[in-house]
């Protein structure tokens, strides 16, 4: 499945507004203006822009504690997602989940997910739960390098392989697990060595190049779709900012970071260079859709700020744990 360009742009789109999204966040916690634990998706915005592409609005999506990017990816809107971060009543959870609880159930959004390795489970009775009722949707488990060593996934994907079940694990090797390198706390380069020991097929990609992402993940989400069981697809990007925001970074070096901000590893700005390389767009153009999707934050913004706090009466609402 090849990406027209009229295609191309609209993910470029869907990239600017994860990107735009996230450092706006980032400033409204930095200036303490809402609060809660923030996970920042900035640099990996090809991986769940380019795997989302491949789905239809009737397929699953897990997400993890990182998971403002996959939302928006599958369509979520970022008003919702907005007024959730401030707490206020519109939000997706009725500001009760915060960042990383965000679902949308009729987008097939399951959830973020607090915690690391929480997701694959749930994939996979999701996958399951297509297969009883003999649907042909697809479901797509987003995880880490960090969550690649949990006892919850090695389960999830070896149950997945038994049954053949339609889900795809992505694995969005950042490089870092919380503040520990890969190199620190695997033995593998490539978390897709493991896909051996399920029987089931194993890809690495870059993910930092959208075509690739997307070019792998329709391959896996056909086969998944066709009832040939599940697929491990390793996208290795880099996370540019801390595993939160406030994090000091004591454990890398700035001029690591810095080196992944260049437009030849940056994956906004590779995308960007191709599509005005082959005339898809112009640098005009490029200028237009950038203030467009810096608009769209700011009026989630204004939304957020006038939306009204949840009631008292709703303290018990939903609450089910």
């Amino acid at each position: 499945m090849s990406l027209t360009k009229k295609k191309m742009v609209d993910l470029y789109t869907i990239m600017l507004r994860i990107r735009n999204f996230e450092e706006k966040i980032e400033e409204l916690v930095m200036t303490a203006t809402i609060g809660g634990f923030v996970h920042l998706y900035v640099g990996q915005e090809a991986v769940a822009t380019g795997v989302c592409a491949t789905l239809t609005e009737a397929d699953y999506i897990t997400s993890t504690h990182r998971g403002h990017g996959h939302v928006i990816a599958k369509g979520g809107d970022v008003k919702l997602m907005m007024a959730e971060l401030f707490a206020k009543s519109t939000g997706y959870c009725k500001g009760k989940g915060g960042s990383m609880h965000i679902a949308d159930l009729d987008l097939g959004i399951l959830g973020a997910n607090g915690i690391v390795g929480g997701g694959p489970p749930i994939a996979v009775g999701a996958a399951m739960a297509a297969q009883y009722k003999g649907t042909d949707s697809v479901c797509v488990c987003f995880s880490g390098d960090g969550a690649s060593n949990q006892g919850t996934t090695h389960e999830a994907m070896n149950l997945a392989a038994v049954w053949k079940a339609p889900v795809v694990f992505v694995a969005e090797n950042n490089h870092y697990g919380e503040f520990t390198s890969q190199a620190r706390h695997q033995c593998i380069e490539s978390i897709t060595e493991r896909a051996a020991g399920y029987g089931i097929p194993g890809a690495v990609v870059d993910g930092n190049d959208l075509v690739a992402v997307y070019e792998a993940a329709s391959e896996a989400v056909d086969r998944a779709r066709k009832g040939k069981g599940p697929t491990l697809l390793e996208c290795k990007t880099y996370r540019i900012k801390g595993h939160f925001v406030g994090d000091p970074e004591v454990y890398r070096e700035k001029e690591e970071v810095e080196g992944w901000q260049k437009a030849d590893k940056d994956a906004i700005l590779r995308l960007e260079k191709k599509l005005i390389d082959t005339k898809a767009l112009t640098k005009d153009k490029v200028k237009k859709i950038r203030e467009s999707v810096q608009k769209e934050i700011e009026e989630a913004v204004k939304f957020a700020e006038e939306s009204p706090e949840p009631d008292v009466s709703e303290l018990l609402t939903d609450v089910y744990a």
